[in-house]
């Protein structure tokens, strides 16, 4: 059972990416690791999610903002490191506590849209960067710290999803090898990859056939919505 219901977990997440542009790890992540364990699944979500966001990268790549996406990912890769440090010191139980913090937190300051003044400074691109590159080592979440440090840049939407997108890609290259360093890629991470490969192209491939049919904003409240009770649930469920 555990196999199929990964792969069912896989496509769903390329799906909810493919017409949002962010959701891969956010749900992969909480789900995959309650399946396999977190110490197995972030290996594993970080091979995922690298092919899924190369896939997106290429799909995109008209829109990437180069200057942020860079400065960003310079930052992210001295903040991967720790991140997977993190994963294998400290205790399951606390990792899954954060991991829930995090998404928590991601998923109400969206659904709170704050009225933030422009961020005039781009230095903030090298601290959004960090805090990108640790969370993405210990649980492939990269994303909430970029995705408020855009907001606050208030990227337009096709820069946005574009950016995102590439930065994504570059710092799971990076946490891939920080983990394969730590020989946190086993026979079993492979494995489930192989099986993977199928079902996130089939729901790649599904979203872009459906993504002109889809309201953005009303699909993207839901999977916010989803993101949020995942985070809730990851903290109770202990």
């Amino acid at each position: 059972m555990t196999l199929p219901l990964f792969v069912v977990i896989i496509f769903v997440a390329a799906l909810l990416q493919s017409l949002s542009g962010f959701a891969f790890a956010l749900i992969t992540m909480p789900l995959v690791a309650w399946v396999v364990g977190i110490r197995t699944a972030t290996p594993l979500v970080a091979v995922a999610a690298l092919t899924v966001q190369g896939i997106n990268m290429i799909r995109f790549r008209a829109q990437v903002n180069k200057p942020e996406m860079i400065r960003l990912t310079l930052a992210a890769v001295v903040g991967v490191p720790f991140g997977v440090w993190a994963l294998v010191n400290i205790s399951e139980s606390i990792i899954r506590s954060i991991l829930g913090i995090v998404m928590i937190a991601y998923a109400l300051y969206t659904f709170a849209r704050p009225e933030s003044p422009y961020l005039r400074s781009m230095n903030w691109s090298y601290v959004a960067g960090f805090f990108a590159g640790c969370l993405g080592g210990a649980y492939n979440t990269s994303g909430p710290p970029v995705i408020v440090y855009g907001s606050l840049r208030q990227w337009h939407k096709d820069e946005f999803r574009a950016t995102l997108q590439t930065f994504f890609f570059f710092t799971s290259i990076v946490t891939l090898a920080s983990h394969f360093l730590a020989s946190n890629i086993t026979s079993t991470v492979v494995e489930f990859y192989l099986y993977a490969i199928p079902a996130m192209l089939l729901g790649l491939f599904i979203g872009s056939k459906l993504d002109r049919f889809v309201d953005k904003d009303r699909f993207r409240v839901l999977v916010v919505g989803l993101i949020l009770l995942l985070g809730v649930t990851l903290i109770i469920k202990q």
